[in-house]
C-alpha cells in the first residue's frame, strides 16, 4: 500500500529520504551487531565468573582440610614431644640406676 501526498514531493528530496534511511538501516545493524557482540561477551564473562566462584569454593575447601590436616598434625607433634620428653626422663633415672648400681658393685 502507498501513501500518496496531495502535493508533490521533489525527487531530490525522496532521494534524500531514501538515502537517510538506509544510513539509518545501516547504523541500525551495526548497533545491532555491536549488542550481538556485547551481549556475547557479558555471557562469556558470566562463565568465566562462574567457573572461577567454582574454582574459590574449591580452593577453600581444600585449605579448610589442609588446616584440618595441620592441626592433626600438630597435636601429634605436640603428644609426641611430650612422650619423648617422659621417655628421656625414664632413660636418665634408669642410666641414674645403672651408675649407682655399678657404684655398688665396684664398691664390694
Amino acid at each position: 500500500m502507498y501513501v500518496t501526498f496531495s502535493r508533490k514531493i521533489p525527487l531530490t528530496t525522496m532521494e534524500a529520504i531514501k538515502k537517510k534511511m538506509q544510513a539509518m538501516k545501516v547504523e541500525k545493524d551495526n548497533a545491532m551487531d555491536r549488542s550481538d557482540a556485547c551481549e556475547q561477551a557479558a555471557k562469556d564473562a558470566k562463565a568465566r565468573a562462574s567457573k572461577s566462584e567454582e574454582e574459590v569454593a574449591e580452593l577453600v575447601k581444600k585449605s579448610q582440610q589442609l588446616e584440618v590436616e595441620l592441626d592433626k598434625t600438630a597435636e601429634e607433634l605436640q603428644t609426641t614431644t611430650q612422650q619423648l620428653g617422659e621417655k628421656e626422663k625414664a632413660l636418665l633415672a634408669a642410666e641414674l640406676e645403672i651408675n649407682a648400681l655399678n657404684r655398688r658393685v665396684q664398691g664390694l
